[in-house]
Parts: structure tokens; sequence; C-alpha cells
């Protein structure tokens, strides 16, 4: 009965499912693996979540690991559609007897031509019903915020492809703003740093797998360091390397400045009203750049506004838009219209 009513964090670098009455239910990565032939026939998805995760960078010429969301958006509409359906029916079994209700989020600076490719994606996915919420609301919702009342509450949601800065009051987004600049582009980040001081090639797995276990928005004292392994570019050799976290911390630096800038952006078009009410709830953290160590210490720094992670930051997004789905009467004015 539980599964008609699914609440999807469309991530890209993860989907988290919400099922009405049981909670989260899946966390996988939105990667993709598809084969190839030669006989110039359409691909086939050989994996889809943590299995595809470990192919990324490790497949034959004939299979290849792709992310078919970027940025947020829809890169691949065939393969996201795919994707979905097999969430779908890993949360709700192959043989349905209901079409479940979805609620999909959407970043907030998204064009109407995207809203439509992901309601769409949804409905030729096995929805009965797709609405989509804008990822701050959804975020404030699962982090529990006071958003229904007439008070200024601030979220920012770093995700894997956006950051996603909002203002709410009265249950509405009055102020927002959304880069492209978050975990992937961190990752990205990482890999170049590391190509250009140290000559050495590493994944995207590797440069992301260090910025978890050592990486930090502010430099730190005693230093982390870890090993990392790639290709030497001038022998062309494996080769370990040594690296600490305040060099990832260097590396880093431009994109968790375009983070920085966005943020005070949002506050500088924020009503004076609503601005002294951020200022005594200060601002909530979310999205996996939540979990960066010192984020939210970086925030409250350089806006001088108190700046705090929400519990469980990677599932907030995800449990928002389940809630808005068994509150939809309330939440109903505030959903994107697709047209």
């Amino acid at each position: 009965m539980f599964a008609r009513q699914i609440g999807i964090d469309l991530g890209t670098a993860n989907v988290i499912v919400y099922v009405r009455g049981k909670g989260i239910v899946l966390t996988e990565p939105s990667v993709v693996a598809l084969a190839h032939d030669d006989n110039g026939n359409r691909p086939r998805i050989v994996a889809v979540g943590e299995e595809a995760r470990m192919m990324l960078g490790r497949t034959p010429g004939s299979i290849t690991a792709i992310r078919p969301m970027r940025d947020g958006v829809i890169a691949d509409y065939v393969i996201t559609e795919k994707m979905l359906e097999y969430f779908i029916n890993k949360v709700s079994g192959r043989i349905r007897v209901f079409h479940p209700e979805l609620m999909i989020c959407v970043p907030s600076g998204v064009t109407s031509v995207e809203r439509r490719a992901v309601k769409d994606a949804a409905l030729r996915a096995g929805a009965r019903q797709a609405y989509l919420i804008e990822e701050p609301l959804a975020a404030a919702i699962g982090a529990n915020l006071p958003i229904s009342g007439p008070s200024g509450n601030m979220i920012i949601g770093i995700g894997g492809g956006t950051a996603e800065i909002a203002v709410i009051s009265l249950g509405g987004i009055v102020v927002s703003k959304s880069v492209r600049a978050a975990g992937n582009r961190l990752d990205e980040a990482i890999a170049n740093f590391v190509r250009k001081r140290y000559n050495l090639m590493i994944g995207e797995r590797t440069a992301e797998d260090v910025k978890i276990q050592i990486g930090s928005a502010l430099p730190m004292d005693p230093e982390l360091t870890m090993e990392v392994r790639g290709r030497d570019l001038i022998a062309g050799l494996p080769r370990t390397i040594t690296i600490g976290s305040n060099e990832i911390t260097e590396a880093m630096e431009p994109v968790l400045q375009q983070i920085v800038t966005a943020v005070k952006s949002v506050l500088e078009q924020t009503p004076p009203e609503l601005a002294s009410d951020i200022i005594d709830k200060g601002m909530v953290l979310c999205g996996g750049g939540a979990l960066l160590r010192n984020m939210d210490k970086l925030l409250t720094q350089v806006t001088g506004v108190a700046c705090y992670a929400a519990d469980n930051p990677l599932y907030c997004v995800a449990k928002g838009t389940g809630l808005a789905l068994e509150h939809f009467d309330f939440f109903k004015k505030s959903l994107v219209p697709v047209h």
C-alpha cells in the first residue's frame, strides 16, 4: 500500500528514495553501465547504482559507465528514464497493481524544458502522477525547519551537481540562487591539482575518496595525509604519492569561493525582516557537501552568520520530497508548475 507514494531525490551523484510509511529505503549512486555491441544496436544496460559505480574508470571497450544526470539536470534522457524505472521497480516490486505517485526534486534554477524532461521521464518510468518540488524547499522540509510560519529560514544545499541557497518563509521561496559548483566540481578540482602539481593522473573515484578522507574547507592543524595512487604522466607507469589535507583545501578553494559568493549574494537580496530572523536562527547546511570538514565553519567565518549542518544532511532532500507528498494539500501551492 505504501509504495504508492514515493519521494525521489534525483541527484547528480546519488539517487535517494523515500517511501511513505517506511522512510528512506534506497541510496544508490546515479551511475548506469551500458554494454555496446558491434551490430549498431541500442546499448544494453548491464548495471545500475553501486554496481555501476564500481565500474567507473575500469571498463573494457565494450562497456561504458556514465552519469545520466549532470549539474542537477538530465543529460541523457533515455538512460535517466531507465534508471528511474530500475529504482521504482526495486522499491515497489516488478509486478505492480498500482502505479506509484512520485514527488521529485529539481534545482531551483532549472528551465521549463528541463522540468518537463524530469516529469516525462518519471511518467514513462511507470509513475501514475509525478510532481516536482524545488530542491531548497524539499531540503528545508526534510531538515524540519519551521517554514510554514512568517519567519525567515535559510537553507544551503550542496549536492553533487549544484549548490542551492534559498531563504524560505510562509512555505515558499523568497530569494534563491543555484550555482553549478558542488561535489563533482570539487572532485575535478582535486584531480586537476594533483595532475598539475605531481604529474599524476587520478580518476574521479580516487579524487572523491581523497575529498572524503582528508578534504577540508579550511586549513587544518594537525594536517591529515593519505596515499594516492595514479599514473605518472611522464613515465607512464603507476606511482604513489602522499598528499596532505591543506593541499586539498588549496585545490578546492576556487569552487568553494563560488559557493561562498552565492551565499553572500542571497544574504544581500534578503528583505531586512527576514535577514534579522536568519541572524537569530543561523543558516542550515544540507546535502553531501555538508559532510565536508569545516564547511559550516567556513560559511560562518565569511558571512558572520552562524551556520550548522542539519541532522543526516545527505537525506534531507529525499525526506522532504516524501513529506511534501504526504502533506500534499499544504505544499500544493509551492510545487513547481510544469507546462
